[in-house]
């Protein structure tokens, strides 16, 4: 049991400070004032409208594939950073790899672009 010992006070530790960041705030939100709900704050708001259909509602497929595309494109700044910071370590090699996956995004972008896939009605 002393093999677990660890683990377990981890998941304590875990569990003590997941319920500080949840219910400090709000302890402290109510004791100081700052808890003050109206109509307004209390009403439903997302995508920058009100509500006005049921939540399990089907979405246009458009919004599937604009996420697809954000996420893609967003990998590639992600691969960017870290390449460019060991660039004089990968040297001309690296250099290349990366110009060649670039324009394999380029292309896609493109393609993307030629199909109306960024296109909004």
């Amino acid at each position: 049991m002393a093999e677990y010992l660890p683990i377990l006070l981890f998941l304590a530790v875990a569990l003590l400070l997941s319920v500080a960041f949840v219910f400090l705030p709000i302890g402290v939100s109510r004791l100081t004032g700052a808890h003050k709900p109206t109509v307004a704050k209390l009403s439903e708001y997302e995508c920058g409208f009100p509500a006005f259909e049921d939540s399990r509602s089907q979405f246009d497929v458009r919004f599937y594939l604009v996420a697809i595309l954000f996420i893609i494109f967003d990998l590639e700044a992600a691969f960017l950073f870290p390449w460019a910071v060991s660039l004089e370590q990968i040297g001309w090699g690296g250099w290349l790899t990366m110009m060649v996956f670039l324009f394999e995004l380029v292309i896609g972008l493109i393609y993307a672009w030629k199909v109306g896939a960024l296109d909004w009605e």
